[in-house]
């Protein structure tokens, strides 16, 4: 395959350690099915890959696809290719912004996520997407009601959040990652 120069494909190869691992993607959809956010994706990780492949740069750019990775790591943990899929979705974020292609809802989600981070020190799921969908898919959100339930009524979705041990030292690290980051 002959890459394009300055392709989201090329750069993920050339600037992203281990990105040419992409060429090893066997569609098998192990990280589609490991995402807990795959249903809120326009495309799912597998279905981002293909368009990757096939060179529809603008359309991946504009995917909220990786705005609404939760970084969790289970789809590079479950590939077969160890293909460092989370580090790819954050590359493609910063290639988006780099071109401005990317929408206001993708960025609150992303927005609130990194909020709940800095407050609680991890994701509160429920928090996550009753205040999302709440705000952006209000409809939607009625439909997913039952399957919250679903998942409390086993354990797998908590209706409060629960702060980390040590948040000053989170805090500290969040502060210096944006110090250096700004």
């Amino acid at each position: 395959m002959t890459l394009e120069p300055n392709s989201v494909y090329e750069k993920i190869i050339t600037e992203l350690p281990d990105g040419e691992k992409l060429k090893s993607c066997l569609q098998c959809g192990n990280c589609t099915g490991s995402c807990p956010s795959a249903t809120d994706m326009d495309y799912a990780p597998r279905g981002l890959f293909a368009l990757i492949a096939a060179g529809q740069d603008e359309k991946v750019l504009r995917a909220n696809t990786f705005w609404y990775c939760v970084s969790c790591y289970q789809c590079t943990v479950r590939c077969p290719q160890e293909i460092p899929i989370t580090d790819i979705m954050y590359h493609l974020k910063h290639q988006a912004i780099e071109k401005g292609l990317y929408t206001t809802d993708a960025k609150d989600f992303s927005g609130t996520f990194i909020g709940m981070v800095e407050h609680f020190g991890r994701s509160f799921e429920l928090g996550l997407a009753a205040g999302f969908h709440l705000l952006h898919h209000p409809l939607e959100s009625v439909k997913m009601a039952p399957m919250a339930l679903g998942m409390m009524s086993r354990g797998r979705l908590k209706l409060l959040p629960k702060r980390i041990k040590n948040m000053g030292q989170l805090r500290a690290i969040l502060d210096k990652a944006k110090e250096i980051g700004a």
